[in-house]
């Protein structure tokens, strides 16, 4: 942020402290989510705000004798937008919890505000690991980027895979699972051939995926934000290089359950590693699909949903936990420690990162009863990011 914008933004938050007796008074917890409901992360936000809707039909809208009030507003994915919005929320609403953040730049340009504020920022979509780090009011719901691409790094090389191409979308959280994937698979005596970045907005893969074919590795190692991996896939099965003999792995996010069906034959028998496939085979997640589809028809919830619905499961437990008193530190230091069972299968917030420790799957897409499904063949269990254990 701009030193005028830092300045004007203190100023505008010093206010908040002048009301904080009145809000003290008020029996109405507020939670600001800020995602992109338009543009090219609109599906994103869609999941996102419906798994955060679902967590509260099913478990009321009072906690610790507070009424929840959900604020929802589009950001469009525009970072300056989010840091408006969230001050906005902060200064205007007088929100509890800030939340949502759909891509790494929205987050990063909200931190100060939580911090000048103190006010809890949930991140529920964002992947980049060093989010967290940027304020001491971040907490994170959903995953990061490094958890999923080491898993997969591991199991490329037992399985036939000696060349690799990385083909990332050029941000945070792209460059993060091309590091981790690349210093992992190298330290598994495989051989990364070149690293490809492609724009954020509005990417053309083609001349990338030319590049690919013609390079010839054993597979083609892929991160894309959730949302543009149809685009993807459809690109890579029109060149052929699946029947060129690359194979496509990557993070899960270029297979999302959300699309996955749109995709086609080209999507079968591809390897992703993620925290989370709507396959999952839990009593929990069957009952959260089902009622996820239920208030949501033709929609099947993937990670953005998860990581909304378990990031509203987070704040009702800091509200229960902190009594419905106190302010931002006791909500957050509510929710550092906090375990439950999630759909995607059992999580905790590490206390001293404030980052999430869950369950990584290897997946392979197969098509059960005419629809594809990233059906789980092993898990890794209780992985914390890697990005923070160095």
């Amino acid at each position: 942020m701009h030193k005028r914008t830092l300045l004007q933004t203190a100023a505008a938050l010093a206010l908040v402290g002048a009301s904080g007796l009145s809000l003290a008074q008020d029996n109405v917890f507020k939670i600001g989510l800020i995602l992109p409901m338009t543009g090219q992360q609109a599906t994103t936000g869609r999941q996102v705000e419906a798994g955060v809707k679902l967590w509260m039909a099913q478990n009321g809208d009072t906690v610790a004798g507070k009424k929840v009030q959900l604020i929802v507003k589009d950001d469009a994915s525009v970072p300056a937008n989010t840091r408006r919005l969230a001050q906005e929320l902060v200064v205007n609403d007088h929100v509890n919890v800030l939340a949502g953040m759909g891509i790494t730049p929205s987050a990063l340009a909200v931190a100060p505000i939580a911090t000048q504020s103190k006010t809890p920022l949930v991140v529920m979509a964002a992947a980049t690991s060093s989010i967290t780090e940027a304020s001491p009011f971040i907490v994170r719901s959903s995953f990061t980027l490094p958890q999923a691409s080491v898993a997969l790094a591991d199991w490329a090389p037992k399985n036939g895979i000696k060349t690799v191409v990385t083909l990332v979308s050029d941000y945070g959280p792209g460059i993060d699972a091309e590091k981790f994937f690349k210093e992992r698979f190298q330290f598994n005596g495989g051989k990364v051939t070149d690293s490809l970045r492609v724009p954020l907005m509005n990417p053309d893969f083609a001349p990338f995926l030319q590049k690919v074919r013609d390079e010839k590795p054993d597979a083609l190692f892929v991160f894309t934000p959730s949302g543009a991996g149809a685009a993807l896939m459809k690109q890579f099965g029109e060149r052929g290089m699946d029947k060129a003999g690359i194979r496509l792995i990557g993070t899960g996010d270029i297979t999302d359950d959300d699309q996955l069906n749109q995709m086609g034959d080209v999507a079968l028998g591809v390897v992703t590693s993620h925290h989370y496939s709507t396959d999952h085979n839990s009593p929990m997640n069957k009952k959260f699909v089902a009622a996820f589809e239920k208030a949501n028809p033709g929609l099947r919830p993937n990670f953005m949903a998860v990581g909304g619905y378990d990031g509203a499961h987070l704040i009702y437990d800091a509200i229960k936990k902190s009594g419905g008193k106190g302010g931002g530190e006791a909500l957050v230091n509510a929710m550092k420690g906090d375990l439950f069972e999630s759909p995607r299968g059992p999580i905790y917030i590490d206390a001293q990162t404030r980052d999430i420790v869950q369950n990584i799957y290897l997946r392979k897409v197969e098509k059960k009863n005419g629809q594809l499904w990233n059906v789980e063949f092993d898990v890794i269990k209780d992985v914390k990011d890697p990005g923070k254990t160095k």
